[in-house]
């Protein structure tokens, strides 16, 4: 080989300057580099972002059986005429449009029960958010064992089914055999006779059965706030009340109005406690609220039409609520 020859470069090595070629080798430096690595392309699902609704497909065609449908059914059920001479087959059944809607908000009686089911609901939800924050900051106070014990007492009326939990109260509350009664010494005066006494029943009934889901979630989050901040303002001189409401009330908000939430979609829709405790809606349909209402519409009249149209609207006002319930929750969750 010749002195004019030119000298054999390696691929990659660097040149004169000393600057890295494309194997990442350096130059005269002599030190040596990591390969880039080529990202790979985006598969096409990712791309168009349908991956999550693959996963989600099996549980979506699973609600639209169970939700989607007899929804869409409700709706058209409320604005055709069908009775029991349609589902006999004895009459065509006919297009009504908003006809069940006019003859329904015609009616006085459906006013006065929706202001009823309004007023019941919302004692109801008061009653439980009262009763169940209370105990929660009581199960802060108290020692392990009567902390325990109260936990699993409401768990277990919490577990309780609707119809066994009714028909236990409609039994300590009866004139002739239950023990309430003779205890407070009231004769046989009978809770279901007059209207206010019938809600009255079966508020309490419901309060029973509702209040340990406040008094759990209140007191998880009780325990989540900082006990130097407690420590603090006990130190400042502050009371019992006003700690849970300067201090506990404001850091439990977020807490607060999830449950609330809930508990307005729960008493709003209850159905098994005044059916049973009340025997139907109580004397003359006193004590109706809109689910009870409902269903004698649909199933005892036949008016079926009817009846879906109560479901119907229901369904928008509980829509609403969870609208409502929805958006705080996603602020919630952007807070956080």
């Amino acid at each position: 080989m010749t002195a004019n020859s030119t000298a054999y470069k390696a691929p990659g090595a660097s040149g004169a300057g000393g600057t890295s070629g494309a194997g990442g080798t350096s130059g005269a430096g002599g030190t040596s580099t990591r390969p880039l690595r080529r990202r790979r392309p985006a598969s096409p699902a990712r791309r168009s972002g349908w991956t999550p609704w693959l996963y989600l497909l099996p549980a979506l065609v699973l609600l639209g059986g169970l939700l989607v449908y007899p929804i869409c059914q409700l709706g058209l059920i409320s604005f055709l005429e069908y009775t029991q001479a349609q589902v006999s087959g004895g009459e065509p059944t006919t297009f009504q449009g908003f006809g069940n809607y006019a003859t329904l908000f015609g009616d006085s009686q459906f006013w006065q029960v929706l202001l009823a089911t309004v007023v019941f609901a919302a004692t109801c939800v008061l009653a439980t958010l009262l009763v169940g924050c209370t105990l929660a900051v009581l199960l802060t106070r108290i020692r392990a064992l009567p902390r325990l014990a109260l936990m699993m007492a409401a768990l277990g009326a919490w577990a309780t089914p609707a119809i066994t939990g009714s028909t236990v109260w409609v039994f300590l509350f009866d004139p002739d055999f239950g023990p309430v009664n003779r205890v407070l010494g009231l004769g046989d005066f009978s809770w279901t006779y007059g209207r206010y006494s019938a809600f009255a029943l079966v508020l309490l009934e419901v309060l029973w059965c509702s209040f340990p889901f406040v008094m759990v979630t209140v007191y998880a989050g009780i325990r989540a706030i900082p006990t130097e901040v407690l420590e603090a303002a006990a130190l400042d001189g502050a009371s019992q009340w006003r700690i849970w409401r300067s201090v506990m009330a404001p850091m439990l908000r977020p807490i607060l109005v999830v449950v609330t939430i809930q508990s307005i979609i729960w008493d709003f829709k209850v159905f098994t406690q005044i059916y049973v405790m009340t025997n139907g809606g109580g004397i003359a349909g006193q004590n109706l609220v809109l689910n009870v209402y409902a269903y004698q519409k649909a199933f005892a009249s036949s008016q079926y039409s009817l009846g879906s149209a109560i479901g119907v609207v229901m369904l928008v006002i509980l829509l609403a609520v969870t609208l409502v319930h929805l958006r705080l929750v996603r602020r919630q969750g952007e807070e956080l």
